[in-house]
């Protein structure tokens, strides 16, 4: 996949379900439903101390949806030539990015939790984790 082929602007928000209970809410995310490609693997980030930043890299081929579970913070989509910041802090809520992008996480609340559900498994050389050889691609 060429990796230029994404921009910011085909980065979006999807909106989840959420069924609503006097006992609380669920929301449903189901493989190729609600995300929008098969989830392969998740993670989540949590007990980042203040002022701290995560991300700061870019993937060649894995797709993303990235959700505030709890709290909220910033995620910074970078493509080359044109940057976005998005405010996460609803759970029935993510940011689908597309491959390509560069990506920073920050303005992380006290207590958030920031949920990946990731089209891939781990694979180091799918990283881009240099902002210069992202920007030579």
């Amino acid at each position: 996949m060429e990796l230029n082929k994404f921009t910011v602007f085909d980065c979006s928000i999807i909106h989840f379900p959420k069924i609503q209970n006097r006992a609380g809410n669920i929301t449903p995310i189901q493989n190729n439903i609600e995300a929008p490609f098969e989830i392969k693997r998740v993670y989540y980030l949590y007990d980042v101390p203040g002022g701290e930043s995560r991300g700061a890299h870019a993937h060649k081929e894995l797709e993303q949806l990235i959700i505030a579970a709890s709290g909220s913070f910033d995620v910074t989509i970078d493509d080359g030539k044109n940057k976005k910041t998005i405010s996460l802090n609803r759970p029935n809520f993510g940011l689908h990015l597309k491959p390509g992008m560069w990506r920073e996480l920050s303005n992380f609340s006290s207590g958030s939790i920031c949920l990946v559900l990731a089209s891939l498994l781990y694979d180091e050389a799918d990283y881009i984790r240099d902002y210069d050889d992202f920007l030579k691609r």
